[in-house]
């Protein structure tokens, strides 16, 4: 089963998102895909090592910034599996062509293999992304160019996913069940 949690940032979904995968599973695989380039990022990726650890589980970790559909390929069918974040692999992904002139090509590829990935999974995943398209319009085309690649590949996965959640102030709320067939 697949499960997609989603929100804002500092909404709750990574809590969410690790007591519903412990829910789910006694043991679990960490997919971590955030980058300490500077020393406010190293601080977030500690926060969120501190969290897990206080929270009492046992979190096999793995550090996954590029290859995400390859890693879900590689533990389908072994483990439960917790990826957090798909926007900053996203990110991640973006930037590792940035320099590319096919670079919405080269991502997009990207994105059809995590989908592809994400519908053959056996087993419990969680993935949580984040929602980039209730702000304002990015200034920058790079910008732009993220937010509509992040609203997509959030759309493309909802898709095959059993739940979805979206976790406003703390508060998970299913969407999945509240989806209108048009």
């Amino acid at each position: 089963m697949s499960i997609l949690v989603t929100g804002g940032a500092r909404s709750g979904k990574s809590g969410f998102a690790e007591k519903l995968t412990l829910s789910l599973s006694v043991r679990a695989l960490y997919v971590a895909t955030g980058q300490a380039f500077d020393e406010e990022m190293k601080e977030r990726i500690a926060l969120h090592q501190r969290q897990r650890a206080e929270g009492g589980a046992t979190w096999t970790t793995l550090e996954e910034p590029l290859d995400v559909p390859g890693l879900l390929e590689r533990y389908s069918g072994k483990e439960a599996v917790l990826v957090d974040c798909l926007t900053l692999w996203l990110s991640n992904v973006l930037l590792s062509v940035e320099d590319a002139a096919d670079r919405q090509v080269l991502v997009e590829q990207e994105i059809t293999r995590l989908e592809h990935s994400v519908r053959s999974f056996q087993g419990t995943l969680v993935m949580v992304t984040n929602e980039v398209g209730d702000g304002i319009v990015p200034e920058y085309a790079l910008g732009r160019l993220y937010r509509d690649l992040a609203g997509r590949m959030n759309a493309r996965l909802a898709k095959h996913c059993a739940q979805v959640f979206l976790v406003t102030a703390g508060i998970p709320i299913e969407l999945k069940s509240r989806e209108y067939l048009l």
